[in-house]
């Protein structure tokens, strides 16, 4: 019995240091320049510039980093471009998941500042949610074929699907813009 009550207590405390150590990098990783994969961080430490006209340069870039104004944390996230815009998507809203990791795109919907770094550039953007069909197609597309590895034409059903995802918002896409 002694045994066993003495493996519960260790047990306990090995948890218990786990959760705190986890608290702890979360919070210090807020003091970071950068986010560490999925793990947000905080403030670019670079100078920012405007954002440029054409986007096209990024067409290829798997993932990139953005900070928002309001709370000022960064993340890594992925992106697609069509016609010299950018997107950034955020999906799996409607998920538990999603509902306790992603506040990241209800912050960006009220104020969508931010600066998007790429390859050691930031960029002045403000995200811009879109739920446009029309101008959401091609970029459905772009998702389709840079992280799911369809390559195009998408067929209309896994077009209907996606779109119907962002319907039911369950995926959120936001447009990079210049700021105003």
């Amino acid at each position: 019995m002694n045994t066993l009550i003495s493996t519960a207590k260790a047990l306990l405390k090995i948890l218990v240091a786990s959760v705190i150590s986890v608290f702890v990098f979360l919070f210090a990783m807020g003091f970071a320049d950068a986010p560490w994969g999925m793990v947000p961080g905080g403030a670019f430490s670079e100078a920012s510039q405007p954002a440029p006209a054409d986007w096209s340069f990024a067409k290829e870039l798997n993932t990139v980093e953005f900070q928002l104004a309001e709370p000022v944390s960064s993340r890594t996230s992925w992106i697609m471009e069509h016609n010299r815009r950018i997107f950034i998507p955020s999906g799996y809203m409607n998920s538990t998941v999603g509902k306790i990791w992603k506040h990241w795109p209800m912050h960006a919907e009220k104020n969508g500042n931010a600066l998007l770094r790429i390859d050691g550039n930031v960029y002045e953007v403000h995200l811009q949610r879109t739920k446009d069909a029309e101008l959401l197609t091609p970029i459905m597309s772009e998702l389709a074929r840079k992280y799911m590895d369809v390559q195009p034409p998408i067929t209309a059903q896994l077009m209907a699907d996606m779109q119907q995802q962002v319907s039911s918002n369950n995926l959120w896409v936001f447009e990079l813009v210049r700021r105003s």
